[in-house]
Order: structure tokens, then sequence, then C-alpha cells
């Protein structure tokens, strides 16, 4: 499995070349986006990140003076705006409560505490604790979504029936922990997600046909 994984990244690194992912230009921004992506598409939560930005909320203590109908009424294009507005407030009291709102602090802790912790948080569930330790963290945590389970599945990889932390595992345990690899690997699985494997997938222009 190990040498089936490194091929597969080989050769989705030599057809696409590096992704450059997360764009952002902050840890936090990062953060945002990883809440805010949750049940749309990148470009709905990258509209809702730039309304963000104009109104100078993209800092923590900024955000943390708004109010959730403000956030709410800016963030409108990511979707479900009110639930997600609860999300970044619930972040942000966890920030200041646990960390006096630093950034820096709460990624200094240990991995595995941290992630625990992110857990706790209402409405951050796996993927998106995941994101932002090792999008914004640089934490070797690898980040597992629906385009990565489709692509496996259909490879024979594993079963879509497979929980998170399963999917999650096979990666953790074979590829060696490096948050750079990591990052490049899951911006590439959904790359080729997007471009190839989706709904109506091109198996025959698939660059990972042969990797696996």
């Amino acid at each position: 499995m190990r040498r089936k994984l490194y091929k597969l990244y080989n050769a989705l690194y030599r057809h696409y070349g590096p992704q450059k992912w997360w764009p952002a230009r902050t840890k936090f921004e990062v953060i945002v986006g990883a809440i805010l992506t949750q049940n749309t598409s990148w470009k709905n939560a990258e509209k809702a990140i730039r309304s963000l930005a104009g109104a100078k909320l993209l800092n923590p203590r900024s955000m943390k003076k708004s109010g959730k109908k403000r956030i709410a009424s800016l963030i409108r294009p990511s979707g479900y705006y009110n639930i997600k507005a609860e999300r970044l407030k619930n972040f942000i009291d966890f920030l200041f409560s646990k960390y006096d709102g630093s950034l820096r602090k709460m990624f200094s802790e240990d991995t595995e505490t941290l992630r625990a912790e992110l857990l706790e948080v209402k409405g951050l569930g796996p993927e998106t604790a995941d994101s932002i330790l090792l999008y914004a963290g640089e934490k070797p945590v690898f980040v597992v979504d629906a385009y990565t389970k489709r692509i496996l599945s259909r490879h024979k990889v594993i079963s879509l029936i497979d929980t998170y932390e399963k999917v999650q595992r096979l990666f953790m345990e074979n590829i060696r922990p490096d948050a750079r690899i990591f990052n490049e690997y899951h911006a590439l699985l959904v790359r080729l997600a997007k471009d190839t494997c989706n709904k109506k997938p091109k198996c025959l222009k698939c660059p990972a046909k042969h990797a696996l």
C-alpha cells in the first residue's frame, strides 16, 4: 500500500505540478476559509472571505468584536450563513478562552491535544479541524474529504462506507509524516476529482489510472 500511495502521489504531481494550496494570506484566513467552505464550493467561500476582508474582519480580535448578524450578512455567498457565522464565533470564543486569542499559542500546542480541542468546538468536524491543523498550523495531519473517498473507492483501495478515521490512517501509516507532502497530496486529489474523477469520470484521461 505504501508503494501504491507514493506512486499515485508522484503520478499526480508530475501531471498537475504543485497546487499552492491553501490560497490565503494569513493563518486566520485559512481557518475562516476552512469553516466557510463547508457544504459549498471554494468559489462561494472565497466571495465570503473577500467580503470579510473588505469589512476588515479577517483577524481574530476584529471578528470577536463583531456580532453574529453582521458576520452572517457578510458571508451570505458561502450559504448557510447564519450557521457558519455561529461556527466562526464558536471558534473565536475557543481561541480567546483557551489561548488568549493567539494563533501562535494555539499552534504551539501538541497536535493530538489541539485536534481533540478543535473537535470539541461546536460545528468543527474532523475534515474542518484537520484542514485547520494542516493548512494553517502546518501540522502533519492528512485531510480526508469526499473527493479522496471517491477516488480511492473507484480504484478499489477503500470502500465508500469506510470511516474518516480509517481512510486517514491509510495515509498516515503509509506516508512519511510531512505536512508539505500531506498538503500537496490532498490538494492534488482535489484537483484530480474536479478534473477527471467527477460524477461522470473521464477514466481514459485519468493520470492515476496506472498508479493504483
